[in-house]
């Protein structure tokens, strides 16, 4: 995995944090879904990069 996408990665799943818990504090569910969303697919990205990296080697 390359160094820039695993920051994009680490980035994408950081900002999905944030709003969930923006969401949480200004209570609005469907903000909370989202930020919850985006760090899974985050780490879904994570995941598919080791794969790759591990066919690699």
């Amino acid at each position: 995995m390359s160094g820039v996408d695993k920051a994009k990665n680490k980035a994408e799943k950081l900002a999905g944090k944030a709003k969930e818990k923006f969401g949480e504090a200004t209570d609005d569910k469907g903000k909370q879904n989202e930020g919850k969303a985006d760090q899974a697919k985050s780490d879904l990205k994570d995941a598919g990069e080791k794969v790759k990296d591990a066919f690699r080697n």
